[in-house]
């Protein structure tokens, strides 16, 4: 593991095709994949503030201050969602990189969210994705580990359940937690909601089917592969999501 961490490497010993999904976890039957992803992120919103000798922004580009200042003080890696709208499913995924004073765009892809948008206010069975900060603690999916940094729990029971569209069956063979409404420090598919159950939970980063999730954000695989690659605890990732005029305030 980078950075001198100690990886938890878990193997179910659950049967294949003995499939326990969590409650509430991200996915579900819908639309089946109607065309391939696009391979180029939109456009970013940007800022005027800069570090004016490495000609960098020092505030994460369209980040208002609202959410800017619940991103940990530590925190050196941001991926940050920019949902297209309020009820839209469309969005761009981007990683920063802090260096110093600045902000580094390190990439971006081409994401989905909540099949009906972002809500600041998200319930189980909603369709909308949380808007908010997150810390990113914990990996895992049904495939081996990538190289991943960030503890990585593989496990059949990860896997999406062969009754929902066959487009959505490789949806969690990678899968990064987000930690809202969940027990950091525990495989991502850990059923405890310390907020209740109504608040919702299962929230993650995960594979896309080419249209909206349950509540969850999807890149394609190889933007999974690299975020469980280049996430890194020593320096405490967190992920700000929600749609760009929620971002913005």
């Amino acid at each position: 593991m980078g950075g001198g961490g100690v990886r938890r490497i878990a193997v179910a010993t659950t049967a294949v095709g003995v499939l326990l999904l969590p409650l509430g976890a991200c996915g579900g039957p819908g639309p089946a994949h109607t065309g391939a992803t696009p391979t180029s992120a939109g456009p970013v919103p940007r800022t005027e503030a800069g570090d004016a000798s490495a000609g960098r922004p020092t505030r994460i580009p369209g980040v208002g201050d609202r959410l800017r200042t619940r991103i940990p003080a530590n925190s050196r890696q941001v991926v940050a969602v920019y949902g297209d709208g309020r009820n839209s499913a469309d969005a761009t995924v981007v990683l920063y990189a802090r260096h110093g004073s600045g902000w580094d765009r390190v990439r971006g892809w081409p994401a989905h969210n909540g099949k009906k948008g972002w809500t600041t206010d998200h319930h189980e069975g909603d369709r909308r994705s949380p808007v908010g900060v997150f810390t990113l603690s914990d990996a895992g999916g049904v495939l081996p580990d990538p190289g991943a940094r960030l503890p990585y729990t593989r496990s059949a029971a990860i896997a999406a359940p062969r009754w929902w569209p066959r487009s959505y069956w490789h949806d969690f063979d990678y899968v990064i937690a987000v930690d809202y409404n969940r027990v950091e420090g525990t495989p991502p598919n850990n059923q405890t909601r310390p907020e209740g159950y109504a608040k919702g939970g299962g929230i993650w980063l995960h594979m896309d089917h080419g249209s909206g999730t349950s509540a969850c954000v999807s890149v394609s695989r190889s933007a999974m592969r690299y975020l469980l690659r280049t996430l890194d605890p020593d320096r405490h990732p967190v992920v700000v999501m929600g749609d760009r005029a929620d971002l913005a305030a």
